[in-house]
């Protein structure tokens, strides 16, 4: 068994084996989407009440795949601007999907998206109060995500960079400073992330997990590229797991001349 198989992690007293997160929006098709989350071999698929309206029977091919998948689903409040509007949605989550898992995003501004952090931290302590088991999306900010552990939230997801921009890590230090000074929960990059080499890098800084969306469903070919995540992530973990070689400020030859043969004029 290869470290990536026997590595399981727990979410909510929950384990799974597969470290990559994976939303349903923005795929060509229904079937594409289906094939891309089996190549991502993913067990956590995100799910958008607003967007499928399945209380008005919208989106029903698509919520038939999901459920002959059999994958954990995520709930999330995209598209929420307020505390009210985000516990509400919640609420209506947890009845249809049958779920007290939920992903909170709280819209702070519409030009880049940033989840706000006021409201993030308020809504997340209504729901927690009323049961739900929160993975907050969030800036990567250290006091904040603190006071999102503060009122009960088990699991947090700083972003990488603005949702939708496949910019990767914007400031691996903020992501690394949450890392070290939170390290009993289990911490989630969601968001940015563009390239598999994103969430190599992620892994490797300790991170638990990967959530991401666009990078797969927008690729040229999303089936591929679920793959390559997949493999990414795998990656990243086991070399998190083995230890990185400290970065130095000279070069240090890889093959020592003590000892060695040399040829020599007779």
């Amino acid at each position: 068994m290869t470290t990536s198989e026997s590595d399981k992690w727990t979410l909510y007293g929950q384990t799974f084996q597969s470290r990559l997160l994976i939303g349903s929006a923005l795929y060509p098709s229904p079937a594409i989407m289906r094939e891309a989350i089996t190549a991502s071999g993913a067990e956590i698929v995100t799910v958008s009440l607003r967007r499928q309206s399945p209380e008005q029977g919208g989106g029903e091919s698509f919520w038939r795949q999901l459920k002959e998948m059999n994958k954990t689903l995520l709930p999330n409040t995209a598209g929420c601007h307020s505390v009210k509007e985000a516990v509400t949605l919640g609420q209506m989550s947890r009845e249809l999907f049958e779920t007290d898992w939920l992903k909170l995003e709280v819209v702070g501004d519409d030009y880049n998206l940033q989840p706000d952090p006021f409201g993030t931290v308020e809504a997340a302590e209504k729901l927690v109060k009323l049961g739900f088991k929160v993975f907050p999306y969030c800036t990567d900010d250290l006091v904040l995500c603190q006071r999102l552990r503060d009122v009960g939230c088990q699991v947090l997801m700083p972003w990488g960079s603005p949702i939708g921009t496949g910019r990767g890590l914007m400031n691996p230090y903020n992501l690394q400073t949450i890392r070290e000074r939170i390290p009993e929960l289990p911490l989630i990059v969601d968001a940015g992330i563009g390239k598999p080499s994103h969430a190599v890098q992620a892994l490797e800084l300790g991170y638990d997990g990967i959530l991401l969306n666009t990078a797969i469903a927008q690729a040229g070919n999303p089936v591929v590229m679920a793959g390559a995540f997949r493999n990414a992530v795998n990656a990243g973990r086991q070399a998190a797991l083995a230890g990185a070689m400290p970065e130095r400020q000279t070069a240090s030859p890889s093959t020592p001349t003590l000892g060695m043969p040399f040829w020599h004029q007779q």
